[in-house]
C-alpha cells in the first residue's frame, strides 16, 4: 500500500513538473529582442540655427553679451548649437512687446529681452516698475535671487518660455535739456519721452509732467527739434546714445529698474538632452554676470569692476560713469533723502492701481526678499 501511494506521489509530481515547465513556455518573453523591439527615443538632431531677439543694438551692452552668450553657447555644445543674434527687434518687427508672445509660440528661439517689454504678457515683471521700490542693487539682487525671482520664471515657463538668467539693462535716470530735476515740481509741464508701457505713462502724469511714448529714433528727432524735453534711460544707454548731444541735465534718482531675462522657448528647451542644457545655462549666468558688472561699474561699491578685472581680466575704458558724463558737459543731480522721499511721497497712488494688478502676494514677496 505504501509503495502505491509513493507510486501516485511520483507521477503526481513529474505531471505538475512537466505542466509548469509549459506554462513558463506560453509565459510573455523579456528576451534581448523585445527589448530591442521597444521604441527608443530618437536621437537629439539639433535645428541648422537657432535665433536670438534683442531690442538694442550690438554696441550696447546688453546686445554685446548676447552675442557673447552666442558664442559661449557653440564652445560649450562644440559646435552642436548654433546662435544667430538678431539686434534691433527685427524678429518682433519694431513692436517690443510682442517678444515674449513670438518667443512662447516658437517663432523666436532665445532672446535677451526686457521686463518693461515682457510685462503685458507676465504682469508679474511690473513689480520692477514700482516706483522708488527697489532702489539699490542690494535690493534687485534679492529679488532676483529670491522667491520673486523664482515666481516670475514660474509664470514664464508655463506660458512656454524658459527663464536661464538674470542679466539688465539697469536703474533708470532722467535727463532733459530744461533744468535740474531735484523734486516733484521740476516735472511739471515737461514732455518726457517714455518706453510704451502704461505703468510709466501712469508715473510721469502723477508726477505732473507730460509723458509721450514714441520710437528712439522719432526721440531724436523731438529732441532736435525741441518739442520732446526729456527721456529715461539707463546708463546702459545713455552713454551709447550720446545724450550729452541732446540733453543737459541727468538726474540719479533710480526710481526704477530694468532687469534682463535671458530666455528660452520652452520646446526648444525640452528638446535638449542634459548636457546641452547644462551647457547653455552656465553660458547664460556666465555672460549675465559679465553684462551686470558693465551695467554697474562706477554706480555700486566697486563690486563689479572688481569682478570684471578678477574674473574676466578686462577693464573698461569708461570705469566712471558719473564722471564721464560730467566730463561732456551734463550737470549731473544726486538726490538726498528728503528729496528722494518727497518722490516717494506723490508716487504712492501708483501703487494703489497697480499692486493688485502685480499681484498682492508677490509685491509681499518681494518686500520679504529684500528684508522690509
Amino acid at each position: 500500500m505504501k509503495k502505491r501511494t509513493l507510486s501516485l506521489l511520483l507521477v503526481l509530481f513529474l505531471v505538475v513538473s512537466v505542466l509548469a515547465v509549459g506554462f513558463a513556455g506560453c509565459a510573455p518573453k523579456t528576451s534581448n529582442n523585445q527589448q530591442q523591439n521597444k521604441p527608443q527615443k530618437p536621437a537629439f538632431k539639433p535645428k541648422a540655427e537657432y535665433n536670438l531677439s534683442v531690442v538694442v543694438g550690438p554696441t550696447f551692452w546688453w546686445g554685446e553679451a548676447a552675442q557673447k552668450f552666442a558664442d559661449e553657447v557653440k564652445q560649450k555644445t562644440n559646435g552642436k548649437i548654433n546662435i544667430k543674434v538678431y539686434y534691433g527687434g527685427q524678429l518682433f518687427k519694431g513692436k517690443q512687446t510682442n517678444e515674449f508672445q513670438l518667443m512662447s509660440q516658437g517663432v523666436i528661439d532665445f532672446a535677451w529681452g526686457s521686463t518693461i517689454n515682457w510685462s503685458p504678457t507676465i504682469p508679474q515683471c511690473n513689480i520692477f516698475s514700482l516706483p522708488f521700490f527697489i532702489n539699490n542693487y542690494k535690493n534687485l539682487d534679492a529679488l532676483e535671487n529670491g522667491q520673486t525671482g523664482k515666481a516670475i520664471f514660474a509664470a514664464m515657463e508655463k506660458k512656454g518660455v524658459v527663464g536661464l538668467a538674470w542679466a539688465e539693462n539697469g536703474f533708470r535716470e532722467v535727463t532733459n535739456s530744461k533744468h535740474e530735476i531735484k523734486e516733484p515740481a521740476d516735472l511739471k509741464g515737461l514732455k518726457i519721452r517714455v518706453v510704451g508701457s502704461p505703468i510709466f505713462i501712469d508715473i510721469f502724469r502723477q508726477l505732473g509732467a507730460d509723458p509721450v511714448s514714441m520710437s528712439w529714433g522719432d526721440a531724436v528727432t523731438a529732441f532736435q527739434n525741441g518739442t520732446v524735453d526729456g527721456e529715461e534711460n539707463p546708463m546702459g544707454v545713455l552713454i551709447p546714445v550720446k545724450i550729452w548731444q541732446y540733453h543737459k541735465y541727468v538726474t540719479l534718482w533710480n526710481y526704477l529698474v530694468d532687469p534682463v531675462i535671458v530666455g528660452v522657448n520652452k520646446k526648444d528647451w525640452d528638446s535638449f538632452p542634459p548636457d546641452i542644457q547644462k551647457a547653455i545655462k552656465e553660458a547664460a549666468i556666465d555672460t549675465a554676470r559679465w553684462e551686470k558688472d558693465m551695467c554697474r561699474i562706477g554706480l555700486d561699491d566697486g563690486s563689479a569692476l572688481k569682478d570684471l578685472k578678477d574674473h574676466y581680466g578686462e577693464t573698461p575704458k569708461i570705469t566712471d560713469y558719473i564722471k564721464y558724463l560730467q566730463d561732456k558737459g551734463m550737470v549731473v543731480t544726486k538726490l538726498t533723502p528728503q528729496e528722494r522721499q518727497d518722490f516717494i511721497n506723490a508716487t504712492k497712488p501708483i501703487y494703489d492701481k497697480w499692486v493688485p494688478k502685480i499681484g498682492e502676494d508677490l509685491y509681499e514677496t518681494a518686500k520679504k526678499d529684500m528684508g522690509q
